[in-house]
């Protein structure tokens, strides 16, 4: 409940950035004007930071489930505590993993974009995030998911309850979705990847961030949707709240 909590606020704050990001952009070109805000940079650092939360908040997920299909009997390992720690590691992480850029002013603002983001160039802050956001959280997940794979066709040869089969299972099911949320998160970042890639070896197109952002603001809510959908406790307490917000509306 509590890392499911966590994976919805982490895509809701992501989401409230980049919706930032967009306006901030859009007021420019409707005012058409040059206009780097006093926020313009912290906007594009938290937009790395809520990334790196949405990310590594997926490889909590499959870490918890790797620990209740594995580790079945250490309930101290999947206790609230525990994963309030891990949580709190995670976002200490991702500030501080990204922090560099926003003290080093390697976040600047582009004026055909008309946003503050690190400039696509073969350099050190480019790859650093490339890495840090993208390639270790995936291959983190891809790494537990093949060695579920496994465990969970072990459990059904050598499983006598069909119980403990059906909790695998069912457990593995949960992290098959968070492989879902991953790869709609990597559809959503191909433009951005590529835009990486192209800028080793030559300039980007005139609006590379402008376009990465756009579509970033488009497919919003479809991720949001798919998260909020694959966390059923999230959705049963929106349904309680639905249901109690409709029994204190009395009619007249």
């Amino acid at each position: 409940m509590i890392l499911s909590s966590t994976l919805c606020f982490a895509e809701l704050f992501f989401g409230s950035v980049t919706a930032s990001i967009a306006v901030f952009s859009l007021q420019n070109d409707r005012q058409q004007r040059v206009f780097q805000d006093s926020l313009c940079v912290f906007r594009g650092y938290m937009g790395f930071v809520g990334f790196c939360l949405l990310m590594n908040s997926c490889v909590l997920q499959a870490i918890y489930r790797y620990i209740v299909i594995v580790y079945p009997t250490r309930l101290s390992w999947q206790s609230a505590r525990v994963q309030l720690i891990a949580i709190s590691v995670t976002c200490l992480y991702c500030f501080v993993t990204m922090l560099p850029w926003f003290l080093t002013g390697n976040i600047t603002y582009s004026i055909d974009d008309q946003v503050c983001l690190v400039s696509l160039q073969l350099s050190v802050p480019v790859i650093y995030n490339m890495f840090m956001t993208f390639v270790f959280p995936i291959s983190i997940i891809m790494l537990i998911y093949k060695k579920l794979v496994y465990h969970v066709q072990q459990i059904s040869i050598r499983a006598t309850s069909n119980q403990t089969v059906f909790q695998a299972r069912r457990n593995f099911t949960i992290v098959s979705r968070i492989i879902i949320i991953v790869i709609i998160l990597l559809v959503l970042g191909i433009p951005y990847m590529i835009f990486n890639f192209m800028s080793f070896f030559t300039k980007p197109s005139r609006y590379h961030l402008r376009i990465t952002v756009l579509l970033l603001d488009v497919f919003q809510p479809l991720t949001m949707m798919v998260i909020f959908l694959s966390n059923q406790p999230v959705m049963d307490i929106i349904k309680k709240w639905k249901c109690s917000m409709v029994n204190t509306i009395q009619p007249t």
